[in-house]
């Protein structure tokens, strides 16, 4: 390596800056939740410290509880948030592509996004259900509407000239979404899937705490209940890993696929 690409390469510690200060900064919110335990005696029937939920954590996985908890949580949350994919980006494509149709559904889609739709939670699960429907149609419905935006404003910033050379080259309407919209809208999708993840984690818990004999939202409500505080901020920290893996995740995949938009 000549010198040239030494003063051109960064360094691993620059590389992964964003990185090791994040993980200083978790590093450092946990020493001073385990240190203030030392000057403040807190009850610890209704908080506890990092070491004592460590420990818990411990006697979940040697158990088998958490992973158990984690895969049955896992099914109403793939299939409520694919769901979500499959109705929302060609709803929000027809609503941005045809006019008449975004008029008519976009105020109705905004009353629904901006409405706190938690407070639903018990009417969907009486409705469908107190197994896998229920609480699949719960995420579903967090999750669904930062598609149907997102697919929406990707239609809406397509360029109209792409537009425009497609038909004056005989392309139809086929053509059009193939060649021109649907490549336009995909970035705009997996940036809104980024929000989507976090809601329909959201929802998989709330659907869990009204109606549920298994899954991780049933072992925080469970542990609360019995004042097991370590083992409830066990399951309630695991759930913000997977909350991080799966955002970090997409946006490493967004990086990898759109990199032009690594900026924005």
């Amino acid at each position: 390596m000549t010198a040239e690409d030494a003063t051109i390469r960064p360094s691993f510690a620059a590389r992964y800056r964003k990185l090791w200060l994040g993980g200083f900064a978790v590093l450092l919110v946990f020493a001073a939740w385990q240190a203030i335990f030392l000057v403040v005696p807190f009850n610890p029937l209704f908080i506890t410290k990092p070491s004592l939920i460590a420990a818990g954590y411990v006697d979940l996985v040697e158990s088998g509880d958490l992973f158990h908890d984690l895969a049955v949580s896992a099914v109403p949350f793939f299939t409520g948030l694919g769901a979500a994919v499959v109705v929302g980006v060609p709803l929000g494509i027809v609503m941005g592509w045809r006019v008449r149709v975004g008029y008519a559904l976009d105020p109705l889609m905004t009353i629904f996004y901006a409405s706190p739709l938690v407070a639903l939670a018990p009417l969907l699960v009486i409705f469908f259900g107190v197994g896998l429907s229920g609480k699949a149609i719960i995420v579903f419905t967090l999750a669904v509407f930062p598609f149907v935006f997102n697919a929406y404003a990707g239609v809406r910033a397509v360029d109209r000239l792409l537009i425009n050379v497609v038909r004056s080259l005989g392309g139809g309407e086929w053509a059009l979404y193939r060649k021109v919209i649907f490549p336009s809208v995909l970035p705009y999708v997996v940036a809104g899937a980024r929000i989507a993840v976090g809601r329909a984690l959201i929802g998989v818990l709330v659907g869990e705490f009204f109606a549920a004999s298994e899954g991780i939202g049933f072992a925080i409500s469970r542990f609360g209940d019995l004042f097991a505080m370590d083992k409830m901020f066990a399951c309630i920290l695991t759930v913000m890993v997977i909350a991080v893996a799966l955002t970090e995740g997409i946006r490493f995949a967004e990086r990898a696929a759109f990199p032009w938009r690594a900026g924005q």
